[in-house]
């Protein structure tokens, strides 16, 4: 079907009173916004395809999970994917290079993202019908009208934002599709994308509340709103955007500014900026602090901070339903992927000393996760993020990481942690929100911003930092770092604060760090000695490296921006395809 050849017939509510097709089921225009309570079915239908990241398994009216039931860290340094099945996008597409604009029919819906089968035209397209037709609504008071409209532009501007991170620019639909109309839809620039984004968060923004908390919760507020102008304005200020050198040969207007502009970091300063004065006016948004200085008290705050709905720190919220299965095919597909050991090396000791790069792992001179005693010796994010050999894992076992253990299967050395969590009862009655976009995210992008803006850190870089690391008990950064020291810090921050949220290959993708793809991938072989196979008093480790992509030989840049399906070129609406591709 065409992407935006769109109609009142292709509203597939999925609700009785609607029907499948509404003008067939007698639910017109009319019958849709004839009360709040049909109205706010279009609304919540909008929100209900915004982007998840954890892999559900469920279709449900959506597009099917990304990569495969996979998750976008495996294409990223810091997870690595040994699922050999046929669905498996890091595996069959990126790992051997063959991703591009014809995928067969085998892989089709395995990438990271496929343009013209996810979700975000459709948020897109919901999210206009309510904002042509809410004044219809008549038990709908002005404040309240005012509020939703502003709700439906923040799920617009989310659905672009995720459309540009992946794509560049995009062809902008600045209403709801009429079928007569000409089906002409020419791509946008990317400073055109990026420009429509900001207009629309500005303009949501005065209309919506700070923050909502009980049922309210998970409505779009003012605080998203300047929290994802942030993130946007900081992914268009970044070089491989923001340059005079083109991140490709083949880099356009879609893809780029073309120029280098220093101007581009202050406005993504200034976004910063504006987030933290309404912060210090507004309050009710703050880190997760933990109950006691402890490990387990730290490592708790962190949990609940990214996973718990209705806390103070999640800006953005998406759902997927109540269901307690609904991510039972990610839970089980979870251990044939893991963390690389390059991604938990970045993990420092538990005092917040960088753990060395040559540590010996055949003759370690100090346990790299747990003494003796069974106390963790690495910071508490890493037994968060990662189960590394000892932990507890979700069937109340010891996690499977080690070859002699029965339930062993060929990994990486550690299983990830977060979201899944050491014990099945932990997540019951608690359907899992995706975060995303947390308060942390917003603290070290302004940091970022700042340092780029002025040439080296300031006062408030170090502070929103040192804010993020001392919640789990780590000491303040390094003080006198130059520009680029402070920059590979605060990168590497992000990448302990936010792994597993999506945040990694975006971070790689808008500095340009191609030798991030490249570089050599890690494992750990370990070995369970003593107690039982199930049980072991201690282990033993053997680095190992982990099957090299096709990156590490045949890299080239145009990996940064996904392919458009040359089925969607050849529909010749108005789509020009990405470089290289």
């Amino acid at each position: 079907m065409l992407l935006l050849q769109v109609s009142c017939y292709d509203l597939r509510f999925g609700d009785a009173f609607l029907g499948e097709h509404p003008e067939s089921s007698g639910a017109t225009l009319d019958t849709m916004f004839s009360s709040t309570s049909n109205a706010d079915r279009v609304l919540t239908k909008a929100y209900s395809y915004l982007p998840y990241g954890l892999p559900t398994g469920k279709d449900n009216g959506h597009a099917y999970d990304k990569l495969g039931l996979n998750i976008l860290e495996s294409i990223s340094d810091l997870n690595y994917s040994r699922r050999n099945n046929p669905s498996d996008g890091p595996v069959n597409l990126y790992y051997n290079g063959t991703y591009g604009s014809n995928i067969g029919s085998d892989y089709r819906g395995t990438e990271a993202y496929r343009f013209g089968e996810e979700n975000e035209y459709s948020a897109i397209r919901y999210a206009w019908i309510y904002i042509e037709n809410a004044d219809r609504v008549p038990d709908l008071s002005s404040m309240d009208r005012q509020r939703k409209v502003a709700e439906a532009k923040m799920v617009i501007a989310i659905a672009y934002s995720e459309l540009l991170r992946y794509m560049g620019g995009v062809p902008l639909l600045k209403h709801s599709i009429d079928p007569n109309e000409d089906m002409t839809f020419p791509r946008a620039t990317f400073s055109e994308t990026v420009d429509y984004i900001v207009q629309l968060l500005d303009e949501a923004a005065p209309y919506l509340n700070w923050k909502n908390d009980g049922t309210e919760n998970g409505r779009m507020t003012k605080a998203g709103a300047l929290g994802l102008k942030l993130r946007i304005l900081l992914w268009a200020a970044s070089p491989t955007f923001n340059s005079d050198t083109p991140w490709h040969p083949e880099a356009d207007e879609y893809t780029c500014y073309g120029n280098y502009d220093v101007e581009r970091w202050k406005r993504a300063m200034d976004a910063g900026e504006a987030f933290f004065t309404e912060l210090d006016a507004n309050g009710r948004y703050q880190l997760t602090q933990a109950s006691e200085a402890t490990h387990k008290g730290y490592r708790a705050a962190f949990r609940s901070a990214y996973y718990d709905r209705g806390g103070t720190e999640v800006l953005i919220s998406t759902r997927r339903g109540y269901n307690s299965d609904i991510l039972d095919n990610f839970l089980t597909e979870a251990k044939y992927s893991g963390p690389t050991l390059n991604y938990v090396n970045m993990f420092s000791w538990d005092d917040g000393t960088d753990f060395p790069e040559d540590f010996d792992w055949e003759n370690p001179s100090r346990q790299p996760f747990y003494d003796a005693d069974g106390n963790p010796t690495r910071e508490p994010r890493l037994y968060e993020t990662c189960a590394v050999p000892g932990d507890t894992w979700r069937d109340g076992s010891v996690a499977p990481v080690y070859t002699n253990h029965p339930s062993y299967t060929v990994g990486t050395g550690f299983f990830q942690m977060k979201f899944i969590l050491n014990q099945d009862s932990d997540r019951e009655g608690k359907p899992v929100q995706w975060p995303y976009l947390r308060l942390p995210e917003v603290m070290l992008s302004y940091a970022e911003a700042i340092n780029e803006y002025n040439g080296g850190p300031d006062a408030t870089a170090y502070e929103q930092i040192n804010a993020v690391r001392n919640r789990v008990g780590l000491p303040d950064l390094q003080a006198g770092l130059g520009q680029k020291e402070f920059r590979e810090a605060l990168l590497r921050e992000r990448a302990l604060e936010l792994g597993y949220e999506e945040v990694r290959w975006f971070d790689l993708v808008r500095w340009g760090r191609s030798e991030d793809f490249t570089k050599k991938l890690y494992g750990l072989q370990v070995t369970g000695v003593g107690g039982t196979t199930t049980n072991p008093v201690s282990y033993t480790f053997i680095r190992t490296e982990l099957a090299t992509r096709n990156w590490a030989t045949y890299w080239d840049t145009k990996w940064y921006l996904a392919a458009f399906p040359q089925t969607e070129v050849d529909k010749d609406y108005g789509i020009v395809q990405n470089p290289g591709w």
